[in-house]
């Protein structure tokens, strides 16, 4: 889990290294003020490489964690071309999901939620034991997941206007945690089947007034919802039962603004054709 990733972090020489571009204690205690307080503020990152950002990250996550609950997961980011294409990067990024992060379908929050808050179509996936660890492919992937949930992300991009938004900046921040609405269980009891669904089904942003925001298949996500976890492994992520996993947005990021009183998700081609929302007051 990420708390020995940030402890290795604090006891390798490598980190030792990477300290000059890692954030600064004072740094990191501006940022979480701004976090909590909605305010936009100062990008963490500026200028360092992408191990740098990893050391911000762990960092940041155990500043946050007084306020957020415990990690409970992974979340991979930036995993569809429109996402990429915003940011100006050609891979995807990663965080940690909190637990107090996560609502259940039909929450109702402020608009305000965020200091640039944000919506996007996810789904997650709860890894249901450390085999998955084996895996090569999306369908063995699925052999080790033991369900998924429709989930609607609430990013905080966080930054004040002029702020760069670049794949080390957004990782040394965390990749915008802030909320995310999610749907009931769906049970995975036949990976192939579920695999090919994954990869055909439709997944669809409506505003309040059900005018389509955006709509993308399954494919949509690294070719395959599944390479999310695939690609976090690559990375030295380490997945254990009960791990919770964001495979990442199928569309652009929508401002808040843009979806009126409301959004809602439906996942055409799961079964069911499952459906969540979330409502936003004033």
């Amino acid at each position: 889990m990420f708390r020995a990733m940030l402890a290795a972090l604090a006891l390798t020489p490598l980190a030792e290294a990477a300290s000059a571009a890692c954030a600064s204690d004072d740094e990191i205690a501006a940022f979480v003020a701004s976090y909590l307080s909605l305010s936009p503020t100062k990008a963490l990152g500026i200028g360092g490489d992408m191990q740098d950002a990893l050391c911000t990250q762990a960092k940041l996550v155990a500043a946050l964690t007084p306020s957020l609950g415990p990690v409970v997961g992974y979340k991979a980011g930036l995993t569809s071309q429109p996402a990429q294409e915003r940011f100006g990067v050609s891979a995807p990024v990663h965080g940690v999901l909190y637990r107090d992060m996560l609502l259940e379908d039909g929450a109702t929050i402020t608009a305000s939620f965020g200091a640039v808050p944000m919506v996007e179509a996810d789904l997650l996936m709860i890894v249901a034991d450390d085999a998955i660890a084996q895996a090569t492919t999306p369908e063995e992937i699925l052999q080790h997941v033991s369900a998924l949930r429709p989930f609607i992300e609430l990013p905080d991009l966080s930054v004040a206007k002029g702020e760069p938004l670049t794949g080390e900046t957004l990782t040394a921040m965390g990749v915008g945690p802030r909320l995310g609405v999610m749907g009931a269980d769906i049970p995975i009891t036949d990976a192939a089947a579920m695999s090919a669904a994954l990869s055909s089904m439709t997944v669809t942003l409506r505003a309040d007034d059900g005018s389509v925001l955006s709509e993308a298949p399954g494919a949509a996500v690294l070719g395959h919802p599944a390479n999310a976890l695939l690609w976090l492994m690559s990375e030295g992520i380490v997945l254990k039962a009960g791990d919770i996993v964001s495979v990442g947005s199928f569309g652009p990021l929508i401002p808040v603004g843009k979806v009126g009183g409301g959004a809602a998700v439906q996942y055409s081609g799961l079964p069911g054709d499952p459906q969540i929302s979330v409502s936003f007051s004033d």
